[in-house]
Order: C-alpha cells, then structure tokens, then sequence
C-alpha cells in the first residue's frame, strides 16, 4: 500500500514586532544621521570662511592706530597670559613705528573687571605714554570691539588700523573688520607660553564654532554702525 504524504503549507512567521521596531529605529536613525550631517556642514563651512578669512584690504605697513582685541582678566582682575601676549605684541609694533597710538577695547564681557582698562595698565607698565594708550571699555564682543574702534577712530580722522589678537581670533576678526570702513590688517600675537597641541586644537574648534555663528546669526542680528 503506497502511503501519500500530505505538504503542509509553509508555517508564517509574525515578523510585524521587529518590522516596526526597525521602522521606529530608522526613523530615528535617520533624523540623527540627518542633524549629524547638518552639523558636520555648518563645522565646514565655518572651517573654510576662517581658511579664506581676509587678513588685510591693503598694503600699508604703517597705521593710524593699533587695535588690541579684548579677553578676559582672570578673577582677581590680573592680565592673563593671553592679554599680557596682545598687550607685549601691541607695544613691539608701537616701537617699531607701526602705529603712533593704541586703542585697546573691551567690556566687563565676563568678570567684573574691564578688559581695556586691565590691558592699558599693563601698556603703561611697559613704557606706552598715558597720551597714546586710548580706552574703548563697552565692548561686549568682537563685533563691538570693531565697531566701537573705528567710531573712536572716526571721532579723531584716522582712517588705518592694524589689528592685533592672537592668531586663532584673527581670522573671524578679519571677517568682521572687512565690513567696516578703515584700512586694516590683522597682526597675531606670540603666546608668551607654551601652548600644548590640545589647547590649540580646542581654541580653533570654539573659534570654528563662533565663525559659524557669525556667519549664520550674528552679522546680521548684531548690527553695529561705526
């Protein structure tokens, strides 16, 4: 007797659970890849605006004026290394005859010590006259630091600036200077101490970052006429 094996049809499986876990996971694996894309473009793009950041709009190589950029004191209202390193550049160019005055600026901007103020004493200190040492103590950034220059600069007829701030600051300075009517250039600052690799790293990321801001919020919300 020949026996007739009967095929069972395939058993299903109910694959429905991990379907929708995998959709629920795309979903958000795809908005995280798309924010992380986002910002790896804005990082790129601040990156580039600071590689192709003016340094000058023209050959002078003598100024009006010398423009040292503002950063904080430390909490007891000493100069930091970082002001004492702008301070020293400012005065080297000063007797070099670059500039026959200074105008250093800056706010209160993260302590209560006044950043222009801390720096002139220490421009003083190392031999600039009080009648070439100009104070600009409202400054509550770069964009300020800028403006609020060339409007003591407009006040006195001077037309030229060389600018200085170290070198990681310099090119969204440029950035910002470019937009205003002076001729400038920027100049760095030597850092009066070793600087390790990871530091710097860390200072052009957050400078990076800032250009970012710039170029995207704050050039035109922050609008300053000289």
């Amino acid at each position: 007797m020949t026996r007739t094996l009967t095929r069972l049809p395939p058993r299903r499986l109910n694959h429905r659970p991990a379907q929708a876990q995998r959709r629920r996971f795309g979903w958000r694996g795809r908005l995280a890849l798309d924010a992380a894309a986002g910002i790896f473009a804005l990082f790129a793009v601040g990156a580039i605006a600071r590689q192709l950041a003016p340094a000058s709009n023209t050959s002078l190589t003598r100024f009006d004026a010398l423009i040292v950029l503002g950063t904080p004191a430390d909490a007891d209202g000493n100069p930091t290394p970082s002001q004492l390193a702008r301070v020293a550049e400012a005065v080297h160019e000063y007797q070099r005859g670059v500039a026959p005055r200074m105008i250093l600026t800056g706010a209160a901007a993260h302590n209560q010590f006044v950043e222009a103020r801390v720096m002139a004493r220490v421009a003083e200190a190392q031999g600039i006259p009080e009648s070439a040492i100009f104070v600009e103590p409202q400054a509550m950034d770069t964009i300020q630091n800028a403006c609020y220059s060339v409007r003591i600069m407009k006040a006195h007829d001077w037309r030229s600036a060389e600018v200085v701030s170290n070198a990681t600051h310099l090119p969204r300075a440029g950035l910002i200077f470019n937009r205003l009517p002076i001729e400038w250039r920027t100049h760095a600052a030597s850092s009066l101490l070793p600087e390790p690799a990871a530091y710097l790293g860390a200072m052009a990321t957050v400078e990076t970052l800032k250009t970012v801001r710039y170029l995207i919020w704050s050039r035109w919300a922050e609008r300053c006429e000289p």
